[in-house]
């Protein structure tokens, strides 16, 4: 099982935070009870929005391709070369002044 990401503890953390605080407002309990349902509720829908919150995808050389969604050969040398700066001189960095 994969380690949640950053964004998804802090949306799962202001879930739980944020529903506990208005469920407790909106429905004035004051047994121990009512507190303990309301923070279950929290504590699941936070979860809730934790797992449901989109994963980044890997975007290195060994990231999982399909084979629909592979670019052909042409395309992906056609990307490469335009990431790839053109190598700068000695000269064309540090200007000799004579």
């Amino acid at each position: 099982m994969p380690r949640p990401t950053a964004a998804q503890l802090a949306y799962g953390s202001a879930t739980v935070i944020v529903s506990t605080i208005a469920m407790l407002l909106l429905s004035q309990t004051s047994t121990g009870l009512g507190v303990a349902v309301i923070s279950a509720a929290a504590l699941a829908l936070g979860l809730l929005v934790a797992l449901t919150a989109p994963v980044p995808r890997r975007r290195g050389r060994h990231a999982a391709r399909t084979g629909a969604a592979a670019p052909t050969a042409s395309a992906a040398g056609a990307t490469q070369d335009a990431r790839v700066p053109d190598p700068r001189t000695a000269s064309a960095e540090h200007p000799v002044h004579h």
